[in-house]
């Protein structure tokens, strides 16, 4: 019985995707920026996952912790915000922790992964201190990047006591919508690209303040994971 009700599903769900997708492949000859755009939704199509242990069913876990596998060509990530002052943020690609407290290299402020977009591959993690530190840091970092890079970024204590009008101009090339609101304490996670022509659909923020705060002086930690889809190579 329990194999006839898979099979069922699967054939429920296979008519729910080929009707959803006109019955084409929606990886096929789809611009980039729609499949950045659709990406957040990929995650859904695959909630019913389980798997039994001792007889009982119990949700599976793929790379990054993510409910569900990303489709081919998709990188499964997840960000961790950091809790107040004590707990640091994470980043997490691909089942690799780019940053994380145990790998020594997040801070106070901005901690942000470049990534290629066409390989996957981690470029640079880099941490900006955005209370004391210096903004010309920052506009160093992100000024000269590439087409088709991907900007993983959470924040951890304050990201933007020092945030100035080019710092957030740049983010919202990047496809952030919230970076111009974001003020002091408040808990931020976002992946953004640089040429994206559309606005990110990867971005929580989180706003500090007394009436609802989690931490005293300081918002919940936020968590926000998914799949991203590879760019295709330019044309040379």
């Amino acid at each position: 019985m329990r194999a006839v009700a898979a099979l069922i599903m699967v054939g429920l769900v296979w008519l729910l995707v080929n009707n959803f997708f006109g019955g084409e492949s929606v990886h096929q000859n789809m611009l980039w920026g729609l499949m950045w755009s659709c990406s957040c939704l990929l995650p859904a199509l695959a909630v019913m996952n389980v798997e039994c242990v001792s007889g009982e069913p119990r949700p599976r876990k793929y790379k990054c912790g993510l409910s569900a596998p990303c489709p081919p060509k998709h990188l499964a990530f997840r960000l961790v915000s950091g809790a107040a002052n004590v707990i640091a943020p994470k980043v997490c690609l691909e089942d690799q922790m780019l940053m994380s407290s145990v790998k020594n290299n997040v801070g106070r402020g901005l901690n942000i992964a470049l990534v290629n977009g066409v390989t996957g591959d981690l470029l640079e993690a880099r941490t900006f201190d955005m209370w004391a530190g210096d903004v010309t840091e920052l506009l160093k970092f992100l000024r000269p990047l590439h087409e088709g890079t991907l900007v993983f970024v959470a924040s951890f204590d304050d990201a933007a006591t020092k945030m100035n009008d080019e710092s957030r101009r740049l983010f919202e090339e990047l496809g952030s919508t919230a970076v111009k609101e974001l003020a002091f304490r408040d808990s931020w996670v976002f992946v953004g690209a640089k040429g994206i022509e559309n606005k990110s659909p990867f971005e929580q923020r989180m706003k500090n303040s007394k009436n609802s705060n989690k931490y005293e002086g300081w918002p919940e930690s936020l968590e926000m994971d998914g799949c991203i889809p590879l760019r295709p190579p330019l044309d040379h």
